[in-house]
């Protein structure tokens, strides 16, 4: 197994992380290699048993080149404040670099405790290993920027959670693993040389264009919420929660990271929680888009020394991301949404059109994924399920034929908008408990279903059908 790793963030300073060696685990055994991406990173196997893949990704055996580290930082925890998080049960084993010449983290978590476990095992359990497997590479298919998976394996040990549950380790690939909460975790000890260092490294390594400019911190603040602002319009143009929004989870690179209790919706809801934590819906769906500007509130917070030397000037300066996010969020989730009914452009006509779609939907429970698939399909027969849209098909028909739309054109968008399959919770579900019986087969359909969300060949599978009231997930866990 030939990894070359070329680590940067472990020459940073010392507070940054802690060195920390994965705890080995009993029996490794390898559930799935994503092939693709491994040659994506320029990562050579040269013929690596299972066994082999097994015990070098679940930390049993390190890697030649690799540091193993623990990255220190902070959160927001559903609006409190925690001043110490930091990798609890994950250990960066380094980076590698792609032949496309773009960096990448390769992360083990699941693999035993570190300085900053505050009391927990460290361990994962397989639950959710599965989950952020399927989620992730589901999300990447679905094109909407994401960390990804390229291994997960079952350890042979169990861990305790509400109950002693099989253990697992994943491998997470991400552009990076900084977050809001690593500008926190020094901002607030008051270190503004350390959040300089952060600042200049997050830019090197994320917005090299940037370097030059003559106020970083500003440019930096502003790229980060443009990121931000077309990530969550992505999640919200498929019925994506995340469920835990806290600072500590979200990406400097704009990718979807820590997929714990998260899920995509099946009845359209606008106040749909998926997390069981989240008893007062600070995380609901509707709210994403108002939570991601806060959270970019308090990384200004973090880069206000930086900004400018004058107090006044830099709280401006901070503020001034308002609009830019607002701006960027409103014309990339306008835009997706345009797309869904089949129109190359938004205006006040579609966006009004998709407002109101949402609403019929909402008010008739109907399913957010297959309304717009059937659409996209031309399979939206207004006499079974659909019939509530009627009216609201008329509307848009009219305005397609308003906008001088060709059938081939807006069909073309549409499907190309409209994902057939999404990773359904109850699917998720089955594949998990089957897992813990020792069987993979759901697990691995979904997997192979998953790489190909938008095909038409999958509109009347099973995989593509809302669940029945028995069936339906209500409640996620993070699985810590």
């Amino acid at each position: 197994m030939k990894i070359s790793f070329d680590n940067t963030f472990a020459q940073l300073s010392a507070a940054f992380y802690a060195e920390t060696e994965p705890t080995r685990v009993k029996a490794p055994r390898l559930i799935a290699w994503n092939e693709d991406l491994a040659t994506e990173l320029g990562i050579n196997d040269d013929g690596a048993t299972d066994a082999e893949k097994a015990a070098f990704f679940s930390g049993n055996t390190i890697p030649e080149g690799a540091q193993p580290i623990a990255q220190a930082y902070a959160g927001h925890q559903f609006g409190g404040f925690s001043p110490q998080l930091g990798d609890g049960r994950a250990v960066l084993l380094g980076e590698v670099v792609s032949a496309r010449g773009e960096r990448f983290d390769i992360q083990l978590k699941g693999a035993g405790a570190t300085l900053f476990s505050r009391r927990g095992d460290g361990r994962s359990a397989l639950g959710p290993v599965l989950r952020e497997y399927l989620l992730s590479e589901a999300m990447h298919t679905l094109g909407v920027p994401t960390t990804r998976a390229l291994a997960c394996l079952e350890t042979g040990e169990k861990v305790a959670r509400e109950s002693m549950e099989p253990g697992g380790v994943f491998t997470r690939v991400a552009s990076s693993h900084l977050r809001i909460g690593t500008f926190q975790y020094f901002a607030a000890r008051g270190d503004d040389a350390l959040v300089e260092e952060l600042l200049r490294y997050a830019a090197g390594r994320h917005m090299p264009e940037l370097r030059e400019d003559d106020c970083l911190a500003e440019s930096f603040l502003k790229e980060v919420a443009r990121r931000q602002a077309r990530l969550i319009a992505g999640w919200m143009s498929l019925g994506f929660i995340h469920g835990v929004m806290n600072t500590d989870n979200v990406s400097i690179a704009g990718e979807t990271i820590d997929y714990g209790p998260c899920a995509f919706m099946d009845s359209y809801r606008s106040d749909q929680v998926f997390s069981y934590i989240d008893q007062q819906g600070r995380y609901a769906f509707r709210n994403q888009p108002a939570i991601g500007f806060w959270n970019l509130l308090r990384l200004a917070e973090c880069l206000l020394p930086l900004l400018d030397n004058d107090e006044t000037k830099a709280v401006e300066k901070a503020e001034s991301i308002r609009e830019i996010y607002a701006s960027c969020y409103d014309k990339a989730y306008h835009s997706r949404m345009a797309a869904k009914l089949g129109f190359s452009a938004a205006t006040e006509e579609t966006t009004k059109l998709s407002a109101n779609l949402l609403e019929i939907m909402e008010e008739n429970y109907l399913d957010f994924t297959r309304t717009f698939a059937s659409l996209a399909h031309g399979r939206l027969d207004v006499e079974g399920e659909f019939a509530t849209l009627t009216d609201w098909q008329k509307d848009w028909r009219d305005l397609q034929q308003n906008a001088g739309m060709e059938t081939s054109e807006a069909g073309t968008l549409m499907r190309g908008a409209n994902p057939v399959l999404i990773p359904r919770n109850h699917l998720v579900h089955q594949a998990i408990e089957q897992a813990y019986e020792g069987d993979y087969t759901r697990f691995h359909e979904l997997r192979r279903a998953w790489a190909d969300p938008y095909g038409e060949s999958w509109l009347e599978s099973e995989f593509a059908q809302s669940p029945e009231p028995h069936q339906r997930v209500v409640n996620t866990f993070c699985g810590t």
